[in-house]
């Protein structure tokens, strides 16, 4: 049985579940509402403010879906409760960010400024030029923005400069020797 799968979902006060026999899963919190449909093959049921997932065999496939849909109906939960936030570190000299209305305009060392336009659902908050936050409820959008952030100009290994992720460790390495 899967770990993750067995585990049930707590709905902490505020949130609202509901699940049609689609299996479509609606989340409705204080910070927005998500939806989301998963497999058929799955039963998703409501009890005592819990959220169980039951899997009806152990073929791999159903196997695999039940500890996925079950992380996934958890990160909605947290999602429209809490929300999820990226922290990104711009390291380097003249590296630099501004908010742009709601999107970003960044410095990173090129000849021109890199826009990011605004996402929908996503908002970003600069923090002493250098810090980004990305907030929102969606935990694979923040994600997929922050790495689209930092592919604009990875740390490199030499002089750490770049943008980086808040908890990243840049492995560097030693230059040449004369």
């Amino acid at each position: 049985m899967s770990r993750v799968g067995r585990k049930p979902i707590l709905v902490p006060a505020g949130v609202e579940i509901t699940v049609n026999e689609d299996n479509q899963v609606a989340v409705k919190g204080p910070k927005g509402t998500l939806t989301n449909e998963f497999s058929k093959e799955l039963t998703i049921k409501i009890e005592n403010n819990e959220v169980v997932v039951e899997r009806p065999n152990d073929l791999p496939q159903t196997r695999a879906l039940h500890g996925t849909t079950r992380a996934l109906i958890n990160n909605m939960v947290l999602g429209v409760s809490q929300g999820f936030r990226k922290t990104l570190n711009l390291v380097g000299v003249g590296y630099r960010a501004a908010a742009k209305g709601k999107g970003l305009e960044l410095s990173l060392g090129y000849s021109h400024p890199v826009l990011i336009n605004e996402v929908e659902g996503i908002t970003f908050t600069v923090e002493k030029n250098t810090v980004i936050h990305i907030d929102g409820i969606e935990k694979q959008v923040v994600g997929q923005i922050a790495s689209e952030i930092r592919s604009k100009r990875a740390p490199e290994p030499y002089k750490g400069k770049g943008v980086k992720y808040s908890d990243e460790v840049v492995r560097r390495k030693e230059g040449k020797k004369s």
